[in-house]
């Protein structure tokens, strides 16, 4: 950061008098200390870098030959459109990234997306050895996974957890992690940002941002404030040469940390449910609602009975902060309920009709109320091979579609079935059929068993369509 100082100059005394005191330039000097001529990072890294450690994973994966003939315009006119994929074979995939221990015993965080589909998992430490990892549970919505290896009783170096939420802009880190499998690497900078969202697909988000160097193979590795502690996982780069231009994300210690806790309590990763939905306040939403400026989640949904409904939470609230902390999108919202345990509670600032006050909302887990009733469609209908299962909050949170939604959903599509070959797609919510609309899994199956031709009403992520069938 560069700072400039202009030094105006007036004549005349009267002004010189009036005028403000011009502030003394810096000064300049050199080392006066053999401490200050060898500040070195070296002692943080010799206290944390052993914590850190090397993820290899092995999986089977599946893909076609192809033969190269195929690609050849001479060949492929005598065998017409015929696709050039042969029979698949399998073949062992390979990959490289991160992780932290957050526990003496073994217990190890990283990226989902290191370990996800791993037919083998193996942690090798600082000190070369190597040990064969198990999933204790995985989160793909927030891209967190958590390893245990058997240390056969012995303490491990570890890293404990920063309050990510009392990081500033501009405070010094180092990342550490194994880019391009070159071996462990530090590399330090600043956090560049706080709360950063809309970064890839993921449900809650709020990255720290940095310039510290983070490239492939960092994924799962540690971002460390200059006290030793955990300010986060390094998960992610903005690039577009597949290296690092320093813009670097990472996820905060205190999700990680209601993750792990989550994970350790046996039940797999369990998040707190808000039980409501809202949209950005832009602009213009904020000047129909006459407010000073945008901020804010408006709530636009409120599920029945659920948390914050019991709260006193209404659709045309805006909530402007969650335990003092700025949401000014959905995903910052939920990423502010994410951070938080089973059980505690959380405060928000709201404003309704102008008004501000709060309300105070205890967390609890998603209901599955109803059953998923998960069923595999049969017989002469046109969502044969359809397996379909009842939304429920907790089915929703799970399979990662929204909370609030009710009815019955698409889950998987067999291949060449008859919803298939009409691009019927899991995550596609039945809403009618023949003119009913559809509540449950009992009362499809009566209707799509009752008639000969159908008008099935689907809807698609934010579209609605229908498909007229008769076979």
């Amino acid at each position: 950061m560069h700072r400039f100082l202009k030094v105006f100059l007036v004549a005349g005394s009267l002004l010189a008098a009036c005028a403000p005191p011009v502030l003394a330039q810096p000064q300049t000097r050199v080392p006066g200390s053999e401490a200050e001529i060898r500040l070195t990072f070296a002692p943080l890294v010799k206290r944390v870098a052993p914590a850190v450690v090397n993820i290899y994973t092995r999986r089977v994966e599946r893909v076609a030959q192809t033969s190269p003939l195929m690609n050849d315009p001479f060949f492929r006119q005598f065998f017409g459109n015929l696709s050039p994929q042969g029979q698949p074979r399998e073949r062992i995939a390979r990959s490289l990234g991160s992780g932290v221990i957050i526990e003496p015993d073994g217990v190890i965080v990283t990226n989902n997306h290191v370990i996800d589909g791993a037919t083998e998992i193996v942690v090798a430490l600082a000190d070369r050895r190597e040990f064969e990892a198990k999933v204790v549970a995985a989160d793909p919505h927030v891209d967190l996974a958590v390893l245990r290896i058997d240390t056969k009783g012995e303490k491990l170096p570890h890293l404990e957890f920063r309050d990510s939420d009392d990081i500033e802009v501009g405070d010094l880190v180092v990342a550490i992690g194994d880019p391009f499998g070159v071996g462990q690497t530090v590399t330090q900078g600043i956090i560049s940002g706080l709360g950063r969202t809309g970064i890839g697909d993921l449900d809650a988000q709020s990255y720290i941002q940095t310039d510290a160097a983070i490239n492939p193979g960092n994924s799962g590795g540690a971002l460390v404030t200059m006290d030793g502690k955990l300010a986060g996982i390094n998960s992610a780069i903005f690039t577009k040469s597949g290296g690092s231009i320093g813009i670097g994300f990472a996820i905060p210690a205190n999700l990680v940390s209601s993750t792990v806790a989550s994970a350790l309590a046996g039940k797999g990763i369990k998040r707190p449910w808000f039980g409501a939905q809202g949209e950005t306040v832009t602009f213009e939403l904020a000047r129909s609602l006459g407010l000073d400026r945008p901020g804010g989640v408006l709530i636009n949904a409120v599920y029945r009975g659920g948390p914050a409904d019991r709260a006193g939470l209404k659709a045309g609230d805006v909530v402007l902060t969650v335990d003092g902390r700025e949401v000014n999108d959905p995903r910052a919202l939920k990423f502010r309920i994410s951070t938080r345990r089973l059980g505690e509670t959380v405060k928000l600032d709201v404003i309704r009709e102008g008004r501000h006050f709060d309300l105070t909302v205890a967390l609890v887990e998603a209901p599955e109320t109803p059953p998923r009733d998960l069923t595999q469609l049969q017989g002469n209908q046109p969502l044969a091979g359809a397996t379909v299962g009842n939304l429920s909050p907790a089915f929703a949170e799970e399979i990662g579609t929204d909370t609030l939604d009710r009815g019955v959903i698409i889950v998987k599509v067999a291949d060449g079935s008859p919803a298939d070959r009409l691009n019927i797609q899991p995550g596609d919510r039945l809403v009618k059929v023949n003119g009913k609309t559809i509540e449950a899994v009992s009362g499809l199956q009566k209707l799509l068993a009752s008639a000969d031709r159908w008008s099935l009403v689907l809807k698609r992520g934010s579209q609605q369509y229908t498909l007229n069938v008769r076979l």
